[in-house]
């Protein structure tokens, strides 16, 4: 999701609480703040020397131990508040990817992708993912891309690994 797609979700649900699922019904606790926000720049070279250049949007979530026994959510419009003003001061790239970094006692630190939003007339859900590491020079390497993978069985009397 964009940042500026996250943003315009915000805006479109102020009034509604926030809440980030990083499992499968597993919510990052009602006591989280939205501790940093970081503009990050990739500047990166991939195995076979080719180079890649983009931006992102991390949010940090820090679920505060002194609110354990907070049940309210920060609600959409707070959320927003917090980002417009750290926009103001350091702007954010609208069409940089948007990640939700986390972690708590039973989840190593991870940046998240939003899959899905979902919303109801109290709540907005952001689903978040872990996107799996990935070869950026398949071909150049030789490494079969999962359409040809699925396409040719792996264990077949013809290939002789039966």
């Amino acid at each position: 999701m964009k940042t500026k797609e996250f943003l315009e979700l915000l805006n479109n649900h102020k009034e509604k609480s926030l809440l980030f699922e990083y499992r499968p019904g597993t919510f990052v606790g009602a006591n989280y703040h939205i501790t940093e926000i970081k503009n990050t720049t990739i500047d990166s070279v991939d195995c076979v020397a080719g180079v890649d250049f983009w931006k992102e949007t991390i949010v940090q979530l820090y679920e505060s131990p002194e609110e354990l026994d907070k049940t309210a959510f920060m609600t959409a419009e707070k959320a927003l508040a917090i980002l417009d003003k750290v926009d103001s001061i350091k702007p954010m790239v609208k069409d940089a990817e948007l990640k939700i970094e986390y972690s708590n006692n039973n989840f190593h630190t991870a940046q998240l992708f939003i899959k899905e939003a979902i919303w109801n007339n109290e709540k907005l859900v952001f689903k978040l993912a872990v996107e799996k590491t990935d070869c950026k020079a398949k071909e150049t390497c030789g490494i079969p891309t999962e359409k040809e993978v699925a396409t040719e069985p792996c264990c077949s009397p013809s290939n002789g690994c039966c």
